[in-house]
């Protein structure tokens, strides 16, 4: 009848039961909620320094269009300036003609 029993297996399980109990006890321990609040605490530092940085690199990227914006803008007009010069030379000289 105590054949049938496995007491390896019956060990096994009474070891889990303890390691989980006093896990228990120790994970809701002072110096636990301690470790936890120093990670949270760290979490949220490392948070904010990414959110700052983030907030740096958006600034930069936004100035860094606006001047594109102004270079290509400024482009615009010369190219507009040169043709419209152009297109007075080729009048004038229709007009010098006839």
């Amino acid at each position: 009848m105590f054949n049938c029993f496995d007491w390896k297996k019956a060990a096994i399980f009474a070891g889990g039961v303890l390691f989980g109990t006093a896990g228990v006890k120790v994970l809701g321990s002072k110096d636990a909620k301690k470790l936890y609040v120093n990670c949270v605490a760290a979490g949220l530092r490392a948070k904010e320094s990414v959110m700052t940085a983030a907030t740096t690199i958006q600034e930069n990227a936004d100035d860094i269009l606006a001047e594109a914006q102004d270079i290509n803008r400024r482009r615009a007009e010369e190219e507009e300036a040169k043709s419209f010069e152009g297109e007075e030379g080729e009048a004038a000289g229709e007009a010098a003609s006839d």
